[in-house]
């Protein structure tokens, strides 16, 4: 998946050593081999074919765990999908990746063995509240380079480690859900939820006002069409290499209460012009190039 937002992190080299453990690993010249009953699978399989949710950071001997509670923004969509595969030339992120509870991230991944490569690391890049974004900041600071890979099985769950050489390391836990199919962005209608302003550590994410139901939906025709929470609106939109870009809107012009009208202004502040996308299971990220975006999610 193009990634169109966000910073790039640099992929340092590093080498480390660890064990491919648990899960009924074999010996053999394939560390990464592990046998089950007669079959045999590769890490790459067994990571490719599992839905991982992100539990533990250790950074520099000290352990950070996924912050949980209703007041933590997107904890409870938290997970990693691992879709390893040669990187594209010239195409930011990759289709590896998720969210930790805050911002969306892709890379690149390669698997050779027990060896995990995670290049080209791109994030969006929304303010979050104190604990999220500690535990994203430590557990993407580990989630790039070359790392070594541990499959255990616990409690019924395999538990995946993923430890860099100089011993920092993140830990994941077997989903219990396997990820959806993405909804298409075309005629799909997507909910706002978010507004995001400012830029960099400036950047701030606030929920629409209490009983606003702001949506979007872009027609397979190149039309745009949808609410701003009060007002309805119509326009055209044109969907290329990442970006949306969408023409004049026409809206009604009705009066609603001020928080709502607040929100309608910026909404229609970010639907101008070229924007840049992101779209990641059933959420859609939009950025106008002043930093202001929106998250909207398939409803």
């Amino acid at each position: 998946m193009k990634r169109t937002t966000g910073m790039k992190y640099a992929a340092a080299a590093l080498a480390g050593t660890a064990v491919l453990a648990a899960c009924g690993t074999e010996s053999g010249s394939d560390s990464g081999a592990v046998g089950d009953g007669g079959k045999t699978t590769t890490t790459s399989d067994v990571l490719a074919d599992t839905r991982w949710v992100p539990r533990t950071a250790t950074v520099d001997g000290k352990e950070y765990e996924l912050p949980t509670g209703e007041k933590n923004f997107r904890v409870d969509e938290a997970h990693i999908t691992f879709r390893p595969g040669a990187a594209e030339p010239d195409v930011s992120g990759g289709e590896s990746g998720g969210t930790v509870g805050c911002n969306d991230f892709g890379a690149d991944v390669t698997v050779d063995g027990d060896t995990v490569r995670i290049t080209d690391l791109v994030t969006t890049q929304i303010g979050c509240p104190g604990p999220v974004q500690e535990f994203e900041e430590r557990f993407q600071s580990v989630f790039t380079g070359t790392l070594k890979a541990k499959i255990e099985e616990r409690d019924g769950a395999k538990i995946l480690t993923l430890t860099r050489a100089d011993g920092d390391s993140i830990t994941l836990r077997e989903g219990a859900e396997k990820e959806t199919p993405a909804p298409p962005l075309k005629g799909t209608k997507w909910t706002v939820d978010t507004l995001v302003s400012g830029t960099g550590d400036d950047a701030t994410a606030q929920s629409l006002p209490k009983g606003t139901k702001a949506h979007l939906t872009l027609g397979k025709d190149g039309s745009a069409s949808g609410s701003l929470g009060c007002n309805t609106f119509r326009g055209t939109a044109t969907v290329k290499d990442g970006t949306i870009a969408f023409g004049p809107l026409s809206t009604t012009r009705k009066l609603c209460e001020g928080p709502v009208m607040k929100a309608e202004r910026e909404l229609i502040d970010i639907l101008v012009g070229k924007v840049s996308y992101q779209q990641k299971d059933g959420e859609l990220t939009l950025t106008a190039s002043s930093g202001a975006g929106l998250v909207a999610r398939a409803k």
